[in-house]
């Protein structure tokens, strides 16, 4: 279907990001995965072709532009398959904080090097207690003279690995209910602060994810995000953003998938003709498409609403889940037309659908969106 979301400079923008992806990620994507995360230089490399910070102010690094830019990043890892890459989480959460929230200190010294890939960034919400539920945070972060001591832990932190500075949700005020939850900026050669194993997932697996403790650790007071005890807000006011995000990652994966398996259809034949002529393929892949029209058709409005600054948490929830359910089905109803081959891990659907899955839980699950969609409806 024809899209008109995107300009002529963010189309110049998605062949430089899909080089990228396509020549210098996806040949090497598989040693990743045994590793369990990219390397360093790929972030550098990300960098210095203004793939990281593209809304980030220039005066900061970045190349000042709109959200069509993330947009395209998000869905070139989606396109690809590329998930080692944290470049979307980087782009639209840690470093949407940092310049929204931050102060000039903080924007001075996290953006730029963010934006070049010297510095990884990683967002520290979930704990053992608390997902979704960022009401039930327990890390503690007392004030102590000009410093903040912080105690807890946070887990399942994409980039948390490799990071160089995570931002963390703490409770700075316990009496103050979500209104003493605050955001602070962990860099990782504060003393108290370590990093826990690299944690072995179902999909995503080069991307790494760990596990961040915090024992006495000691931050400048200095390192919150804004306001102290303005956090959980700060938090709702961004998520927008992170499951728009997720809502991209997931079309745009989606139709990859759907494309991939008609090519294979084409080609693989049974009972002396290709799969593609029998008609059950045929219907299957055509109430696909048919799905991913309006699902494309909505993220699209939107990302075009993000760019204007006028989407709703709502509307961002709606997009998570209609996006995600419907590259969980994509994915599951591809692999079956690819047969034993698709349940192998050397062919690209099944990577994909493992990689589907957790589209449906982080960035708060899809449980968690239909109860802010709820609250909408019943106002």
């Amino acid at each position: 279907m024809k899209r008109s979301v995107y300009t002529e400079d963010h189309e110049a923008f998605r062949d430089t990001v899909r080089s990228f992806f396509e020549n210098e990620l996806l040949p090497h994507h598989e040693e990743w995965e045994e590793a369990g995360e990219v390397p360093r230089e790929v972030w550098t490399k990300a960098g210095e072709l203004g793939i990281l910070g593209p809304m980030v102010p220039e005066e900061y690094g970045g190349l000042g532009l709109d959200y069509g830019f993330n947009a395209i990043v998000s869905e070139e890892t989606g396109h690809t398959g590329v998930t080692g890459f944290g470049g979307s989480i980087h782009n639209d959460i840690v470093l949407t904080y940092l310049y929204k929230y931050g102060s000039e200190d903080l924007k001075q010294k996290y953006l730029p090097k963010s934006c070049t890939g010297e510095y990884i960034g990683a967002l520290g919400m979930s704990e053992p207690g608390a997902g979704s539920d960022l009401a039930n945070i327990r890390t503690m972060a007392v004030k102590d003279g000009d410093e903040y001591v912080i105690n807890g832990s946070k887990i399942f932190i994409s980039n948390g690995y490799m990071c160089d500075y995570v931002i963390i949700a703490c409770v700075t005020d316990p009496s103050a209910g979500h209104k003493g939850v605050s955001l602070i900026v962990v860099d990782t050669s504060c003393p108290g602060f370590k990093k826990g194993r690299k944690l072995k997932k179902l999909g995503m697996k080069a991307q790494d994810t760990a596990e961040l403790f915090f024992e006495d650790c000691r931050v400048p007071a200095e390192n919150v995000l804004g306001q102290p005890g303005m956090g959980f807000i700060y938090m709702m006011q961004a998520l927008a953003q992170e499951r728009l995000a997720i809502a991209v990652v997931s079309a745009a994966a989606a139709r990859s998938v759907i494309e991939q398996t008609i090519t294979y259809t084409k080609e693989r034949k049974a009972f002396g003709k290709a799969i593609a002529d029998f008609q059950n393929t045929q219907f299957v892949l055509a109430d696909l498409d048919i799905k991913m029209a309006g699902v494309t058709a909505f993220v699209d409005n939107c990302i075009a609403a993000l760019i204007d600054g006028t989407l709703t948490a709502e509307d961002a929830s709606r997009a998570k889940v209609l996006a995600s359910d419907t590259l969980g089905e994509v994915t599951d109803k591809c692999l079956q037309l690819h047969g034993g081959y698709g349940y192998m891990w050397e062919y690209p659907v099944c990577k994909h659908y493992a990689d589907a899955r957790v589209q449906r839980i982080y960035g708060g699950t899809n449980e968690i969106m239909k109860t802010i969609i709820v609250k909408e409806m019943f106002k």
